[in-house]
Protein backbone atom coordinates (compact mmCIF):
# COMPACT_ATOMS: atom_id res chain seq x y z
CA UNK A 1 0.00 0.00 0.00
CA UNK A 2 1.65 3.13 -0.64
CA UNK A 3 2.33 5.36 1.65
CA UNK A 4 0.13 8.46 2.63
CA UNK A 5 1.51 11.67 1.68
CA UNK A 6 1.56 14.12 4.64
CA UNK A 7 -0.20 17.54 4.02
CA UNK A 8 1.78 20.25 4.06
CA UNK A 9 0.04 23.03 5.83
CA UNK A 10 2.95 25.69 5.40
CA UNK A 11 2.58 25.57 2.02
CA UNK A 12 0.75 28.85 0.50
CA UNK A 13 0.21 29.83 -3.14
CA UNK A 14 2.13 29.95 -5.63
CA UNK A 15 1.28 32.49 -8.71
CA UNK A 16 1.59 34.19 -11.67
CA UNK A 17 0.09 36.74 -13.56
CA UNK A 18 0.39 38.69 -17.11
CA UNK A 19 -1.35 42.24 -18.46
CA UNK A 20 -3.52 41.76 -21.11
CA UNK A 21 -3.52 45.10 -21.87
CA UNK A 22 0.13 45.52 -22.67
CA UNK A 23 1.95 44.49 -25.66
CA UNK A 24 5.39 43.86 -24.61
CA UNK A 25 6.62 44.33 -28.42
CA UNK A 26 5.55 47.25 -28.31
CA UNK A 27 7.92 48.56 -25.41
CA UNK A 28 10.95 50.31 -26.18
CA UNK A 29 12.40 49.35 -22.75
CA UNK A 30 11.64 46.00 -21.00
CA UNK A 31 13.50 45.16 -17.24
CA UNK A 32 13.00 42.68 -15.14
CA UNK A 33 13.99 42.16 -11.09
CA UNK A 34 14.04 39.03 -9.37
CA UNK A 35 13.86 39.00 -5.87
CA UNK A 36 15.23 35.65 -4.17
CA UNK A 37 14.16 35.65 -0.34
CA UNK A 38 15.48 32.71 2.01
CA UNK A 39 11.68 31.37 1.70
CA UNK A 40 9.95 32.75 -1.54
CA UNK A 41 11.43 34.16 -4.92
CA UNK A 42 9.58 36.24 -7.10
CA UNK A 43 10.64 37.90 -10.87
CA UNK A 44 8.91 40.99 -12.29
CA UNK A 45 8.86 42.14 -16.18
CA UNK A 46 8.50 45.33 -16.97
CA UNK A 47 7.50 47.47 -19.79
CA UNK A 48 8.41 51.04 -19.80
CA UNK A 49 7.88 51.31 -16.11
CA UNK A 50 4.75 49.83 -16.08
CA UNK A 51 3.98 46.21 -14.52
CA UNK A 52 3.97 43.46 -17.50
CA UNK A 53 4.55 40.25 -15.86
CA UNK A 54 5.06 38.66 -12.09
CA UNK A 55 5.93 35.36 -10.93
CA UNK A 56 5.77 34.56 -7.10
CA UNK A 57 6.46 31.11 -5.99
CA UNK A 58 9.05 28.60 -3.10
CA UNK A 59 12.66 29.56 -3.17
CA UNK A 60 14.24 26.37 -3.39
CA UNK A 61 17.31 25.15 -2.07
CA UNK A 62 19.71 26.47 -5.21
CA UNK A 63 19.23 30.51 -5.22
CA UNK A 64 20.23 29.99 -9.16
CA UNK A 65 17.63 27.82 -9.90
CA UNK A 66 15.22 29.55 -7.88
CA UNK A 67 16.14 33.02 -9.66
CA UNK A 68 15.74 30.95 -13.47
CA UNK A 69 12.56 29.40 -12.14
CA UNK A 70 11.13 32.50 -11.11
CA UNK A 71 11.57 34.00 -14.31
CA UNK A 72 10.79 31.70 -16.57
CA UNK A 73 7.07 31.47 -14.64
CA UNK A 74 6.63 34.74 -14.56
CA UNK A 75 7.33 34.83 -18.42
CA UNK A 76 5.23 31.45 -18.55
CA UNK A 77 2.31 32.29 -21.28
CA UNK A 78 3.34 35.59 -22.54
CA UNK A 79 5.94 34.74 -25.76
CA UNK A 80 8.51 36.94 -24.66
CA UNK A 81 11.68 35.99 -24.77
CA UNK A 82 14.27 36.20 -22.43
CA UNK A 83 16.64 37.92 -24.53
CA UNK A 84 14.18 40.60 -24.80
CA UNK A 85 14.93 42.18 -21.23
CA UNK A 86 17.65 44.89 -21.60
CA UNK A 87 18.46 44.86 -17.84
CA UNK A 88 17.86 42.65 -15.21
CA UNK A 89 18.73 43.39 -11.26
CA UNK A 90 18.54 40.88 -8.73
CA UNK A 91 18.07 41.65 -4.86
CA UNK A 92 17.11 40.06 -1.56
CA UNK A 93 18.54 37.25 0.57
CA UNK A 94 20.23 35.34 -2.97
CA UNK A 95 20.95 38.29 -4.90
CA UNK A 96 24.12 37.50 -5.60
CA UNK A 97 23.38 34.56 -7.39
CA UNK A 98 21.04 35.44 -10.16
CA UNK A 99 22.90 34.80 -13.02
CA UNK A 100 20.80 36.64 -15.39
CA UNK A 101 21.46 39.94 -13.41
CA UNK A 102 23.51 42.69 -14.81
CA UNK A 103 23.94 43.90 -11.29
CA UNK A 104 22.41 43.78 -7.90
CA UNK A 105 21.21 45.82 -5.37
CA UNK A 106 20.24 45.64 -1.86
CA UNK A 107 16.31 44.27 -0.94
CA UNK A 108 16.06 47.68 1.88
CA UNK A 109 16.64 49.88 -1.86
CA UNK A 110 14.15 47.51 -3.87
CA UNK A 111 11.27 47.60 -0.94
CA UNK A 112 11.06 50.90 -0.25
CA UNK A 113 11.65 51.57 -4.37
CA UNK A 114 8.54 49.25 -4.83
CA UNK A 115 6.53 50.11 -1.87
CA UNK A 116 6.29 53.69 -3.40
CA UNK A 117 4.89 51.95 -6.98
CA UNK A 118 2.80 49.05 -5.40
CA UNK A 119 0.99 51.77 -2.89
CA UNK A 120 1.64 55.11 -4.13
CA UNK A 121 3.62 58.27 -3.48
CA UNK A 122 2.52 59.09 -0.04
CA UNK A 123 4.30 55.89 1.18
CA UNK A 124 6.74 57.10 4.06
CA UNK A 125 7.27 53.81 6.38
CA UNK A 126 7.59 50.46 4.83
CA UNK A 127 7.47 47.13 6.80
CA UNK A 128 8.86 44.09 5.02
CA UNK A 129 8.48 40.94 7.09
CA UNK A 130 10.60 38.30 4.80
CA UNK A 131 11.21 34.57 5.41
CA UNK A 132 13.86 35.27 7.77
CA UNK A 133 13.90 38.96 9.21
CA UNK A 134 12.06 41.83 9.45
CA UNK A 135 12.49 45.29 7.87
CA UNK A 136 11.28 48.77 8.84
CA UNK A 137 12.43 51.28 6.41
CA UNK A 138 11.75 55.29 5.81
CA UNK A 139 11.79 56.63 2.67
CA UNK A 140 11.15 59.61 1.00
CA UNK A 141 8.42 60.96 -1.63
CA UNK A 142 9.99 59.48 -4.42
CA UNK A 143 10.74 55.79 -2.80
CA UNK A 144 14.43 56.71 -1.77
CA UNK A 145 15.90 54.96 1.74
CA UNK A 146 16.03 57.48 4.59
CA UNK A 147 16.76 55.05 7.71
CA UNK A 148 15.97 51.58 8.07
CA UNK A 149 16.08 49.06 10.84
CA UNK A 150 16.06 45.09 10.61
CA UNK A 151 16.03 42.42 13.00
CA UNK A 152 17.44 39.20 11.33
CA UNK A 153 18.65 37.28 14.54
CA UNK A 154 16.05 34.63 14.28
CA UNK A 155 12.74 33.40 12.57
CA UNK A 156 10.61 34.49 15.32
CA UNK A 157 8.35 37.28 14.08
CA UNK A 158 8.81 36.22 10.45
CA UNK A 159 7.30 34.30 7.64
CA UNK A 160 9.21 30.57 8.06
CA UNK A 161 7.99 31.18 11.95
CA UNK A 162 4.70 31.23 11.30
CA UNK A 163 5.13 28.56 8.61
CA UNK A 164 6.49 26.33 11.47
CA UNK A 165 3.85 27.28 13.75
CA UNK A 166 1.10 26.24 10.34
CA UNK A 167 2.41 22.82 10.79
CA UNK A 168 2.38 22.09 14.08
CA UNK A 169 -1.12 22.81 14.59
CA UNK A 170 -1.75 21.63 11.83
CA UNK A 171 -3.69 24.50 9.89
CA UNK A 172 -3.54 25.90 6.64
CA UNK A 173 -1.33 29.43 6.33
CA UNK A 174 -3.89 31.09 4.73
CA UNK A 175 -5.97 30.06 7.24
CA UNK A 176 -4.36 30.93 10.26
CA UNK A 177 -5.38 35.03 10.03
CA UNK A 178 -8.90 34.76 9.61
CA UNK A 179 -9.15 31.37 12.44
CA UNK A 180 -6.86 33.74 14.99
CA UNK A 181 -10.20 35.78 15.87
CA UNK A 182 -13.03 33.02 15.70
CA UNK A 183 -12.30 33.21 19.37
CA UNK A 184 -14.49 33.89 22.21
CA UNK A 185 -12.29 36.67 23.92
CA UNK A 186 -8.48 37.29 22.94
CA UNK A 187 -5.81 35.38 25.28
CA UNK A 188 -2.50 36.88 26.54
CA UNK A 189 -0.39 36.00 23.73
CA UNK A 190 2.21 33.76 23.91
CA UNK A 191 5.78 34.47 26.23
CA UNK A 192 7.91 33.96 23.53
CA UNK A 193 8.23 34.03 19.65
CA UNK A 194 10.94 32.51 19.36
CA UNK A 195 9.95 29.42 16.91
CA UNK A 196 11.36 26.98 19.57
CA UNK A 197 10.16 27.88 22.70
CA UNK A 198 6.85 29.24 21.21
CA UNK A 199 6.41 25.73 20.11
CA UNK A 200 6.90 24.04 23.70
CA UNK A 201 4.38 26.49 24.59
CA UNK A 202 1.67 26.22 22.15
CA UNK A 203 2.15 22.09 23.32
CA UNK A 204 1.52 22.81 26.42
CA UNK A 205 -1.41 25.42 26.47
CA UNK A 206 -3.23 22.41 23.75
CA UNK A 207 -2.55 20.03 26.44
CA UNK A 208 -4.45 22.20 29.39
CA UNK A 209 -7.44 22.20 27.22
CA UNK A 210 -6.98 25.46 24.65
CA UNK A 211 -8.43 25.36 21.48
CA UNK A 212 -6.54 25.99 18.62
CA UNK A 213 -7.86 28.99 17.29
CA UNK A 214 -6.77 30.61 20.87
CA UNK A 215 -3.32 29.53 20.72
CA UNK A 216 -3.39 31.24 16.87
CA UNK A 217 -4.35 34.09 18.57
CA UNK A 218 -2.14 33.77 21.41
CA UNK A 219 0.82 33.60 18.76
CA UNK A 220 -0.51 35.86 16.04
CA UNK A 221 -0.62 38.33 19.22
CA UNK A 222 3.34 37.72 20.13
CA UNK A 223 4.33 38.13 16.47
CA UNK A 224 2.44 41.72 16.17
CA UNK A 225 3.98 42.76 19.27
CA UNK A 226 7.23 42.02 18.06
CA UNK A 227 6.93 43.75 14.96
CA UNK A 228 5.77 46.53 16.36
CA UNK A 229 8.83 47.10 18.56
CA UNK A 230 11.01 46.74 15.64
CA UNK A 231 8.95 49.76 13.69
CA UNK A 232 8.37 51.73 17.42
CA UNK A 233 11.91 52.11 17.12
CA UNK A 234 12.31 53.99 13.65
CA UNK A 235 9.43 56.25 14.43
CA UNK A 236 6.06 55.25 12.48
CA UNK A 237 4.77 58.07 9.81
CA UNK A 238 1.29 58.52 8.02
CA UNK A 239 1.82 56.51 4.60
CA UNK A 240 2.45 52.83 6.32
CA UNK A 241 2.95 50.30 3.92
CA UNK A 242 3.22 46.65 4.68
CA UNK A 243 5.60 44.24 2.00
CA UNK A 244 5.97 40.71 2.16
CA UNK A 245 4.18 37.68 2.75
CA UNK A 246 3.05 38.54 6.66
CA UNK A 247 0.69 41.37 4.96
CA UNK A 248 -1.17 38.74 3.78
CA UNK A 249 -1.58 37.77 7.72
CA UNK A 250 -4.61 39.78 9.39
CA UNK A 251 -4.41 37.99 12.47
CA UNK A 252 -0.77 39.39 12.88
CA UNK A 253 -1.10 42.67 11.01
CA UNK A 254 -4.68 43.59 12.50
CA UNK A 255 -3.37 43.22 15.93
CA UNK A 256 -0.69 45.28 15.18
CA UNK A 257 -2.87 48.44 13.23
CA UNK A 258 -4.42 48.43 16.46
CA UNK A 259 -1.33 48.60 18.57
CA UNK A 260 -0.12 51.37 16.59
CA UNK A 261 -3.74 53.09 15.82
CA UNK A 262 -3.08 54.01 12.21
CA UNK A 263 -4.25 52.29 9.08
CA UNK A 264 -1.92 50.47 6.74
CA UNK A 265 -2.27 51.57 3.08
CA UNK A 266 -4.05 49.76 0.53
CA UNK A 267 -2.74 47.81 -2.51
CA UNK A 268 -4.41 45.34 -5.05
CA UNK A 269 -0.64 44.20 -5.85
CA UNK A 270 0.72 41.35 -4.16
CA UNK A 271 2.29 42.48 -1.60
CA UNK A 272 5.55 39.75 -1.92
CA UNK A 273 6.24 41.40 -5.39
CA UNK A 274 7.41 44.22 -4.23
CA UNK A 275 11.43 43.94 -4.22
CA UNK A 276 11.26 42.68 -7.46
CA UNK A 277 9.36 45.72 -8.56
CA UNK A 278 11.92 47.89 -6.82
CA UNK A 279 14.58 46.02 -8.42
CA UNK A 280 12.92 46.26 -12.12
CA UNK A 281 12.11 50.19 -11.10
CA UNK A 282 16.05 50.49 -10.71
CA UNK A 283 16.94 48.81 -14.26
CA UNK A 284 14.40 51.07 -15.61
CA UNK A 285 16.00 53.90 -14.49
CA UNK A 286 19.83 52.96 -15.28
CA UNK A 287 19.01 52.07 -18.84
CA UNK A 288 17.11 55.44 -19.49
CA UNK A 289 20.28 57.50 -18.14
CA UNK A 290 22.26 55.15 -19.97
CA UNK A 291 20.66 56.16 -23.30
CA UNK A 292 20.86 59.49 -22.75
CA UNK A 293 23.92 59.69 -22.98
Amino acid sequence: MAEEKKQEFWRWTESNWKNPDIKWEDAKIVTAGIDVGSVSSQATVMTDGKIYAYSNMRTGSDSPDSARNALNYALEGTNMPESRIDYCIGTGYGRVNVPMADRSITEIACHARGAHFIYGPDVRTVLDVGGQDCKAIRCDEKGKVVNFLMNDKCAAGTGRGMEVFSDLLSVPIVDVGERSFQIKEEPEPVSSTCVVYAKTEATGLLRKGWEVNEVLAAYCSAMAERIFSLIERIGIEKGFAITGGMAKNKGVIDRMMKIIDLEAMKTDWDTQIAGAVGAALFGYALVQKGRKK
